[in-house]
């Protein structure tokens, strides 16, 4: 299943397969929604790139060197995408059910980091756990959750 991925990513990202392959694509699925979430007011700032290191670290125990070359792929995987479906299709694929709750809870921690949580920050998150296939009530707590550690 991993390999189908991998191969995946390569053809539909025009990405080296060698690239994929140092990476985990889970991984990489997630920080490209996570970035999404960051970059989607065109407001990246320090605060944002901060929690997105924290919540990439969190979920996934990365080192410093693999963290920034997953954060610089993703970055270039996001932009380049069209749609968020090659992301989605693999966390439907690859995540469990608890795991996908613990990427929206990360993504609303990107979206409140900078203290204003934009209009578009939040239609992405809701479009991404629609596409995952998170229940609404998952949705909400998960919110709830990251503006609570966010006071």
């Amino acid at each position: 299943m991993l390999a189908g991925l991998k191969t995946f990513f390569s053809e539909i990202l025009e990405t080296d397969t060698e690239v994929i392959d140092t990476m985990d694509a889970r991984q990489l699925a997630a920080a490209a929604l996570m970035i999404d979430v960051a970059t989607i007011d065109d407001n990246f700032d320090e605060n944002e790139t901060q929690a997105l290191i924290s919540e990439l670290r969190r979920q996934f125990d990365l080192n410093n060197d693999t963290l920034h070359k997953l954060i610089e792929q993703a970055r270039k995987e996001s932009k380049d995408s069209t749609s968020l479906y090659q992301f989605t299709r693999c966390i439907n694929d690859e995540f469990s059910p608890e795991e996908k709750c613990h990427l929206l809870l990360g993504m609303w921690r990107i979206a409140f980091a900078d203290g204003d949580l934009d209009k578009y920050e939040e239609h992405i998150i809701r479009r991404v756990s629609d596409l995952i296939y998170v229940s609404h009530s998952d949705f909400i707590r998960t919110k709830k959750a990251a503006m609570e550690m966010d006071q």
